[in-house]
């Protein structure tokens, strides 16, 4: 089973930054059979760039759980499967961090992908998830666009058509 995981954060440094949104698909190589996703309040103040990138205000984190209450949830979800995310030193970095404030460890297996995208799909333009997305008719919602969702689910459906060009 894949843990396919998207966060978007306040920053793009794991030690600085705080994870703002998080989605997990849980999917068996064919089908989603789970998933989860919420806003997490940072208990810092977002960026202006970050809501310019991903729509998410600081009103709209306001009153989200902070990452200490859905850390149990979110370690239920990941625990004993494969760890998959587009960038997934970007995502796993973040994740750990956050999980190690918590009490909790993360130490799963990792699967990258973009390393897999590169791959498998030699001859692509870009690597952005945007940019496969849309040479593979992957849709993405523009409204879904870096939104921890839409992006984990998009990283899903790539992920399948990638294990179809793999070996499994």
């Amino acid at each position: 089973m894949y843990a396919v995981v998207d966060i978007e954060a306040t920053g793009g440094n794991h030690v600085k930054g705080k994870i703002i949104e998080i989605a997990i698909y849980i999917f068996d190589g064919e089908t989603v059979v789970d998933e989860y996703a919420t806003l997490v309040n940072p208990e810092v103040k977002i960026d202006w760039y970050v809501t310019k990138l991903t729509g998410i205000t600081n009103s709209m984190v306001k009153d989200a759980p902070v990452f200490a209450e859905v850390a149990q949830k979110i370690s239920e979800l990941i625990k004993g499967n494969i760890f998959v995310a587009h960038d997934v030193i970007f995502d796993y970095r973040f994740l750990k961090a956050e999980m190690k404030k918590a009490g909790i460890v993360l130490n799963e297996p990792k699967v990258c992908t973009l390393k897999l995208s590169e791959k498998y799909l030699p001859d692509a333009e870009s690597y952005s998830l945007g940019k496969l997305c849309e040479a593979l008719d992957i849709p993405i919602p523009e409204e879904d666009r870096h939104r921890a969702a839409g992006d984990a689910l998009a990283t899903t459906k790539l992920l399948k058509i990638l294990l179809s060009k793999s070996d499994g």
